[in-house]
């Protein structure tokens, strides 16, 4: 067991207002593919951010409460304006690193997610994803 779980990434959390940047290939989703534009995943790897909903706080508070009660995502680190989670698949064990940052210059909240092992992800980390949004708006 944990074999298939990778190590953690040492370039993880916010540099000049980005997150870690775009995979290689295609296991990762990010809402700010449009910051690399020329890179050869960024049409795969788009997706919006989260919307606030209420104020930053409110909205941050939100996040975490649907990440807690999301099947398999643990919560790794947790700041302000900065969540670190890692999802772990049920039967063998991969983990993907999550990542969201309130960008309060541009009112929403920025999301990364990436698997930390394989070429390709077959689309597990824009649907977990898509979840966690479809729960953080109900």
């Amino acid at each position: 067991l944990g074999m298939l779980s990778g190590s953690l990434p040492n370039n993880l959390g916010v540099t000049d207002g980005k997150l870690k940047g775009l995979s290689a290939t295609r296991n990762s989703v990010s809402s700010q593919a449009n910051l690399y534009p020329d890179h050869p995943m960024s049409s795969y790897a788009a997706l919006e951010p989260l919307p606030l909903v209420g104020d930053a706080q409110a909205s941050m508070a939100k996040l975490v409460t649907t990440l807690q009660a999301t099947a398999g995502v643990r919560i790794e680190e947790q700041r302000d304006d900065y969540i670190r989670a890692q999802a772990t698949t049920k039967i063998l064990g991969f983990v993907d690193d999550l990542e969201f940052w309130l960008n309060k210059d541009a009112g929403y909240i920025d999301v990364r997610s990436a698997s930390r092992l394989g070429r390709e992800d077959f689309g597990v980390n824009r649907k977990r994803i898509d979840a966690l949004r479809a729960a953080y708006l109900k």
